[in-house]
């Protein structure tokens, strides 16, 4: 999943990252060494996992420099997503009588809408993460794409709904889907993920 978001930074992006995404941080700063030297993390409070690499921001001026459109990139994820991207990080059941109840937005109502790219990730990949109706929405938007630990996801411009871009090494269309609790149509070009190279495992793992 690392190398997945990795070569999806652009060099010269602004990418902010949540307190507690460490798949994400890891990607980033993996395509700082081999393809994005220019890209600036920033990333929310916490202690910097590489010191010197990262400008730590408070959540206020974190809200403040993504509303100025300052912020190229963000990470998002959820308890549940739906066909559009949208995300739930609220409850599982009725609202007022949930079966569970989670943290809630953390700001992401706020962010998905006006960050210029968003990126979902998940570390599960399932029918109850994957449905086609949420819950409860706690933030929609257009996410350019969804990677977990089977595969990629990309909406299709048309439709808005989600497809299969790519699965990873080991996975195929068919687990893909039987894993993803709404019809999933392949994207152009769907095929295998290529996996991770020899250099970008090197670079990751020290």
């Amino acid at each position: 999943m690392a190398v997945a978001i990795a070569r999806r930074v652009r060099d010269g992006e602004t990418v902010g990252v949540g307190e507690n995404s460490p798949i994400p941080t890891a990607g980033v700063l993996l395509a700082r060494r081999l393809h994005a030297p220019s890209v600036r993390l920033r990333l929310r409070s916490g202690d910097s996992p590489v010191p010197g690499t990262v400008a730590f921001i408070g959540s206020k001026e974190f809200f403040d420099f993504a509303q100025r459109g300052k912020l190229d990139l963000f990470f998002l994820s959820g308890i549940q997503i739906d066909p559009r991207g949208r995300i739930n990080l609220h409850v599982l059941g009725d609202y007022e009588r949930p079966r569970r109840r989670f943290p809630g937005a953390f700001g992401s109502a706020v962010l998905y809408p006006i960050v210029r790219r968003v990126i979902l990730f998940r570390t599960e990949h399932s029918p109850r993460v994957f449905v086609p109706e949420l819950d409860f929405v706690t933030a929609a938007g257009t996410p350019e794409c969804v990677i977990t630990p089977l595969a990629v996801l990309e909406p299709d411009p048309a439709t808005g709904l989600l497809g299969l871009a790519s699965h990873h090494p080991g996975q195929s269309v068919e687990s893909v889907r039987a894993a993803t609790g709404f019809e999933l149509a392949l994207r152009p070009g769907a095929g295998e993920t290529p996996p991770p190279t020899d250099a970008e495992l090197r670079v990751l793992r020290g």
